[in-house]
């Protein structure tokens, strides 16, 4: 009986799945074309809506002007210029100065393609659905009276901003250029640094109204097929309306959504994006936004810069370091401090205690309190500067903090050494950009750890952070290596950043087979030129 029943609600639930896919937003019948040109119109401007920034360009053409043809394009994604050159003048004009006995039978769009048509990029269509994708899409489509087949052809006209250095990333010394968000230049950027062969561009349309493309970057034979086709499963399962930013694929191929770290990353910079596909990692393209997504990412990653590998290893090792220690103080800065002023007092040097204790005797509130209130404070600063134009913005920051932080002092609300603290924390926030997120909301906890149970509660929730790192996984890859699970050759670029050469392997918990795990040959550290007396080297 309960077996029939669960049977019964099976079918049930199959059938509305499936009813609510043939009615998904943007779905059309999978149609063939027909042969009669009028019909086509008629279907597609239904389609349409007639939407008023469509043309359709009926036209008669051959020797006698017998055959008849249409085009149909949008008028704000296509070049008109090259409609007119490159279609309409060989269609119409052309094609009278060819011999009367030249045989062509212009009712085929072979025949029109092959022979008339001077753009590379053309499709041959069949059916109702792959023409409302090319047209969306900018593609011109022709079709002709007499033919169930059209002609996709691509004169598209893409607005994008020109090649210039990213804001979010800025280098002292390497390359300037960032990415767009034509996604086309995005691509010619990777492909004029890795000329290679094997460097694979996939495509897929995700979006059932906005069919963007989004693109899966990688070199044959160095990423892990493995990897390749989780990334395909996790892409061809995402059913939604619109895909406006890398930000919403990210949040649908993330391994640990609930997480507060990242472990899928993104870069504005076509070096640093290459540098990770030479790795063996895959790069994810979204057409209309500047931000590469690469997988699989590593809690590393964000302590290293595209800089640390364009300098000599003893300054970038230091820098390396300098953000690691950053990190620890922006995010247990307030806590230790609360930790140290109410719980254990004893641990704060006398001369440093009585000092605290001058400046706190005329604050009203505790220290947690104090702090958070600080905290919540510079947030909202942040936050305003970001939004503000970029001149009141600056302005709202500098300007802000300082009346605020002096006032608050002068008013008895804030102890001096309290402004100390929070400005610390507040600079040394900005040293780690990938981590900001997840450094925020730490702050917060260790925070609130250290009011209720002072040091204990600091140790509590740094051994709780790092049983979470250990466990978290980037597309199968542990996201705290080298540390967890222990491996010296990936140690030799963590903490410190060893010399170029010193590093002749990739990192062997991303490449999969021993013959991509080599990066260069062995043996190519420097050495001092040497000339004996007999003249010989």
């Amino acid at each position: 009986m309960f077996r029939y029943i669960s049977k019964i609600i099976r079918y049930w639930s199959l059938k509305n799945k499936n009813k609510s896919q043939d009615t998904a937003p943007g779905k059309v019948n999978n149609e063939p074309l027909s042969s009669d040109l009028k019909r086509n119109l008629e279907v597609i401007k239904g389609i349409l809506r007639d939407s008023s920034d469509v043309t359709f360009h009926e036209f008669n053409f051959g020797h006698e002007r017998k055959f008849k043809g249409a085009l149909v394009f949008i008028n704000s994604l296509t070049d008109k210029n090259e409609i007119h050159k490159n279609i309409l003048q060989p269609l119409m004009y052309d094609v009278l100065l060819l011999k009367k006995d030249v045989s062509m039978d212009f009712s085929k769009i072979d025949t029109i393609g092959k022979n008339l048509i001077s753009i590379a990029g053309t499709n041959k269509l069949t059916l109702l659905n792959d023409l409302l994708d090319h047209l969306l899409a900018g593609s011109t489509i022709l079709l002709v009276d007499g033919s169930k087949e059209a002609l996709a052809i691509e004169c598209h006209k893409m607005e994008s901003r020109s090649i210039e250095e990213p804001g979010t990333e800025a280098v002292v010394r390497g390359p300037r250029e960032g990415f767009n968000e034509n996604v086309n230049v995005s691509i010619a950027l990777i492909r004029r640094k890795i000329k290679d062969p094997d460097l694979c561009v996939e495509k897929f349309k995700i979006g059932e109204r906005t069919r963007t493309g989004v693109y899966i970057v990688y070199i044959k034979g160095v990423a892990n097929p493995e990897l390749i086709e989780e990334i395909r499963k996790r892409l061809s399962r995402i059913k939604v309306d619109a895909i406006l930013e890398s930000g919403y694929i990210e949040q649908f191929i993330e391994d640990a959504p609930y997480s507060i770290f990242p472990t899928v990353s993104n870069s504005e910079k076509p070096d640093k994006v290459v540098s990770k596909i030479l790795e063996g990692r895959a790069a994810i393209l979204v057409d209309g936004t500047p931000f590469v997504l690469v997988v699989p990412m590593l809690f590393i990653e964000s302590f290293q810069s595209g800089e640390d590998y364009y300098s000599r290893p003893f300054l970038a090792s230091i820098m390396r370091i300098v953000r690691f220690l950053s990190y620890i103080i922006s995010t247990l800065g307030p806590a230790i401090y609360v930790a140290l002023t109410v719980f254990h007092q004893e641990l704060i040097p006398t001369q440093l205690l009585i000092s605290i204790a001058a400046g706190r005797e005329r604050v009203p509130f505790p220290a947690i309190l104090e702090a958070l209130l600080m905290i919540f404070t510079f947030d909202i600063l942040r936050e305003a500067g970001v939004r503000l134009p970029k001149a009141v913005g600056q302005t709202i920051g500098i300007v802000g903090a300082l009346v605020l932080g002096q006032a608050s002092v002068e008013a008895g609300l804030i102890s001096p050494i309290m402004v100390i603290v929070v400005s610390s924390t507040a600079i040394a926030s900005f040293a780690v950009p990938a981590q900001t997120d997840s450094g925020t909301i730490l702050r917060y906890l260790f925070l609130a750890l250290a009011g209720l149970a002072g040091g204990f509660g600091i140790i509590m929730g740094l051994l709780a952070t790092l049983l979470h790192l250990a466990s978290l996984r980037s597309f199968g890859t542990p996201y705290l290596w080298p540390i967890v699970p222990l491996n010296f050759t990936g140690l030799k670029d963590t903490f410190i950043r060893m010399p170029l050469w010193a590093m002749p392997k990739r990192s062997s918990v991303i490449v999969w087979n021993e013959k991509g795990s080599h990066r260069q040959s062995p043996g190519l550290a420097p050495s001092p030129y040497r000339k004996d007396s007999d003249g010989s080297k």
